[in-house]
């Protein structure tokens, strides 16, 4: 008997689980503008690539206002990352030297995600960072941005479009090489 229920509840969580999976799946399919999939020349906004990246205005650590916009014009990287991450962690000294690379035009916007100014502001002296990084508090932008896994990084180009996107960490060599694909 006990085994009966034990697999009655086994076959009730897993069918719960892709009715929840095909449900997700078709709710994303149906969103306009959200997927990561490649488009040609469109000026709506959007996330896939080639739209135009959805503009957001964050603080900077040091209390300043940045909006996206403000870089029109010049290749951007966007980077959502946090302290507790390990890939994180591990890309935060490729992106410092990419950024001290003055033969790479590339602006660095590292958004973190909620955590305090505190801990943030010990791990960019620890790790000697010199970019700016944007704080967003209650994770609007990451939102807007579909961030589900850390660290994810977008390339923009100087049109402000979306050029490349990454989940997980990249190394200085792909940073290098996505940038030199971007106008």
């Amino acid at each position: 008997m006990k085994k009966t229920i034990l697999v009655a509840v086994i076959a009730l969580m897993v069918s719960w689980t892709v009715y929840d999976l095909v449900n997700s799946k078709e709710e994303t399919a149906n969103k306009e503008d959200t997927s990561i999939e490649e488009t040609v020349g469109s000026e709506e906004t959007g996330l896939a690539i080639g739209k135009i990246a959805p503009d957001f205005e964050l603080t900077t650590l040091e209390g300043e206002t940045t909006r996206l916009s403000d870089y029109r014009g010049q290749r951007v990287f966007i980077n959502f990352w946090a302290t507790w991450c390990p890939p994180c962690r591990a890309e935060m000294p490729d992106m410092q030297k990419l950024y001290e690379q003055p033969d790479v035009d590339v602006e660095i916007l590292a958004v973190n995600l909620q955590e305090s100014e505190e801990a943030v502001s010990e791990f960019v002296k620890d790790f000697g960072l010199t970019f700016p990084i944007l704080m967003d508090a209650n994770s609007d932008v990451a939102d807007t941005y579909q961030v589900r896994a850390y660290p994810t990084s977008y390339m923009i180009d100087s049109s402000g479009r979306i050029q490349y996107i990454a989940i997980g960490a990249m190394n200085h060599d792909l940073m290098i090489q996505e940038i030199e694909k971007m106008k």
